[in-house]
């Protein structure tokens, strides 16, 4: 399953709840204020430390660039993708919820 979260980790409750339900080989896709949860030294950022490695996760440039995150600060486990991308692994999960 393909979790796309949108709100951000510090005022919404939906991050910490997506993340306890994670499982197998669940993806999860950050956009808009949810690619605050990839601030580093952040509590957000710690959690998905904990995250098992068998979940994929990814981000959208364009939020993370609008937001004015540097790329190369990212969590290493974190993939960097576009818009196509986004489309492309929104077909590589059978089921897609957002959060």
């Amino acid at each position: 399953m393909l979790h796309i979260l949108r709100h951000s980790p510090h005022s919404d409750g939906r991050f910490a709840s997506c993340l306890r339900v994670l499982a197998g080989e669940d993806g999860v896709l950050l956009t808009e204020e949810a690619v605050y949860a990839l601030l580093r030294d952040s509590a957000t950022a710690a959690q998905l430390s904990l995250v098992p490695a068998a979940v994929q996760f990814y981000v959208l440039e364009a939020d993370v660039l609008a937001r004015g995150l540097p790329l190369d600060d990212l969590p290493a486990r974190v993939e960097v993708i576009d818009y196509l991308g986004m489309v492309a692994i929104c077909a590589k999960f059978p089921k897609v919820v957002s959060w």
